[in-house]
This record gives structure tokens, sequence and C-alpha cells, in this order.
């Protein structure tokens, strides 16, 4: 009686489940949002596979030599071939994570050209504003839920300002959106791809007849759907001029603490910094980070103009923290921000922040 090989069916068990370890692996490429690929459940699934399937290769090499020693006894050359291909699926895999590895890396590229540039286009804005970097309204303006009126032909009825051109409120994207106005970036720079939800401005989508991008005055009337970036509060006592110190952060990925388009804002509680006198691990310290590169960190723009993708939130000046207020002494964590309130704690304290989107 010819029997199945059992050491060829193992060798084909052992090779679908190395297969099946290594899906979490492609969910987290194809969507790192969904699963991220530095994640300890893709990691140990990753390791599972690689044993997987060296085990399923030497099974099935095994199990071809027994069948074919068995003088016609044993079958299962289906079964073994199955285990002795495993390690092809690990050469595609092997292929991939550079490919994936470069796929993931090029939003965050574009978004800090983007920046860069952005930074340029406001040490120019400055030049010729009193070296005050950009800010909408005017005098005593405050930061609220959109303009009065983001397409208004008049400044003062865009931001409601008295007939002195003081109050009134303003957006932080609308400050931005100076740059595309007066200075010539074009609006797509405001749109990372890493960001979810947010997509690049065009104001014909929004049916006002006529109106191009230098005609209003804000990135439409929910602008957190085409502005990825967070910028120093400008409304209040500490607004940036280039007087501050060139290492001052000015702008950056969106805010972990503000709800964005698509996101809702963190738990601040999770957040941890790795180094005295926190002492969080290293996850606990990522949750900090931008939400739009997968909390890997954050494009950051100094005054200086330069771009840098730090690894952690608290790379300001003396390790401030650029998404939190000061608390204390205390730099690194911070006070997390409330939208419409919070201000810096000082002159040296970047708080960098973004419109939450509207409820409409």
């Amino acid at each position: 009686m010819v029997k199945v090989s059992r050491v060829a069916v193992a060798s084909a068990v052992t090779a679908v489940l190395s297969w099946l370890c290594y899906v979490p692996g492609v969910i987290a490429a194809m969507d790192p949002y969904i699963l991220h690929p530095q994640s300890t459940f893709v990691e140990l699934t990753a390791l599972g596979n690689f044993l997987g399937t060296g085990l399923a290769f030497v099974l099935g090499v095994a199990g071809l030599s027994k069948i074919g020693r068995s003088g016609g006894r044993r079958t299962g050359y289906g079964f073994a071939a199955v285990g002795v291909s495993a390690p092809a699926v690990l050469i595609l895999a092997a292929m991939y994570v550079p490919f994936h590895a470069g796929k993931m890396n090029a939003p965050r590229m574009r978004c800090g050209t983007h920046l860069a540039g952005i930074g340029k286009a406001m040490l120019i804005y400055a030049n010729d504003y009193d070296d005050k970097l950009p800010l909408a309204g005017g005098q005593g303006t405050v930061w609220g839920p959109g303009l009065a009126d983001w397409c208004s032909e008049r400044r003062a009825d865009a931001f409601s300002l008295d007939p002195n051109g003081a109050g009134g409120q303003a957006t932080i994207s609308s400050s931005l959106y100076l740059l595309v106005r007066y200075g010539d970036v074009p609006a797509k720079s405001f749109a990372c791809a890493g960001e979810r939800g947010v997509k690049e401005f065009d104001p014909t989508k929004y049916h006002v007849d006529g109106k191009r991008l230098t005609d209003v005055w804000d990135f439409g009337p929910n602008p957190a759907k085409h502005c990825s970036y967070a910028y120093q509060q400008p409304y209040g006592p500490y607004a940036v001029t280039t007087y501050a110190k060139p290492g001052m952060a000015v702008a950056a990925d969106h805010n972990p603490w503000i709800d964005s388009a698509r996101r809702k804002a963190g738990d601040f509680s999770a957040f941890q910094p790795d180094l005295a006198p926190h002492r969080g691990t290293a996850d606990q310290a990522r949750q900090g980070s931008a939400k739009a590169h997968m909390r890997d960190g954050q494009n950051v723009l100094f005054l200086d103009s330069h771009v840098e993708f730090a690894k952690r939130a608290f790379c300001g000046l003396e390790g401030d923290n650029i998404y939190t207020a000061w608390d204390g002494d205390d730099k690194v964590r911070g006070v997390p921000p409330k939208a419409y309130e919070s201000q810096p704690a000082d002159a040296r304290d970047s708080l960098l922040l973004n419109d939450p989107p509207l409820k409409r």
C-alpha cells in the first residue's frame, strides 16, 4: 500500500504557515497606517517567516529523499515540492524590503523639500514686512475656527477687523497662506503626501467664480484639508521675527495633539520622553511624534530655513518639545496644546500649531 510521506506533508504545512507569517509584512508594506512595519507583531511574524521557510526547505528535501528511497512505498512529491520552494518567498521578501524602504521615504523627502522652500519664502516675506514672519489679520487678531469670509475682496472683511484694522480672528493656516498670496509659493507645497486627507488647494473646487489662488485669504473654508503643516503660534505676545535664534523651530508636520483631517489627536498620557527625568521607552517617546510619518519623526523647519527630519519632537532650543508649551522647567514633555487657546510660555518656546478640521 502506497502511503503519503508524513515528512513531505509536514514540509508543505510548514511552508504554508511561513507564507501566512509573511502576510502582516505585506499589509505593512502596502499601508503602513494599518500596520506599522517596525511593530513588534510584524517583526515577530517576519522571524516566523524566516525560520518557517528554512524548516520547510529542510523537511522538503528530507521528504524527497525518503520518497526516493522508499521503492514506491511512499508518495507526496507535490507536498515536498511545496516545502522545497518555500525559500522563493523569502527571496522575494528580501527583494521587496529595499524597494519599500525607498517608497516609504519618498513622501518624507518631498515634504522636507517643500518645507525648505516655504522656509526660504518666509525669510523673503519677513524682509518686506519689518522682519516679521507671516502673520495674518491685524493687531490683536486671535486664533479662531475659520475666517469670516475666506474669499472676500477686502482684508478687513476676511478677518472681521475693526475700522482701525485690528481685532478679528484668523486661522493658523491663513498666516501661511500669505506665502501663496504674496510669496509665489505653490499651494501644492502645503499638501504633504504623508498626511492623510490633505489635498492640494484649488479655489475653483469651492465654486468661487473667477477667484484665483492670489484672490483668497486661506486654504478654503476648511483649511485642515489643504494644509499639512503646523506653524509657530503667530497670534499673541510671542510671534516670531527674524531676530529670534536661528535654531528655533518655526514649522513642522501636523501637531500630534491636535486633530487633523483624518486623524484624532493622540493620547498624551501615552507619551513619555526616553530621557531623564522621564525615562520612557523608545515606543513611548515615539508617541510624541507626528502621525504623518507613522511616528518615526517629523520634518522640522528652523528659522535659518534649514529642514531636518527629527526622530523626536523635543528637538527645539534647549531640548524644547516643538508640539507642547513649557510646563515650568519641563521643556521636553511640556503641556499639550488646546485648539484656539494655547500660547508659548516664552519667546524661546516653540509651539507649532495647526487648525483642527471644522465639522460642517
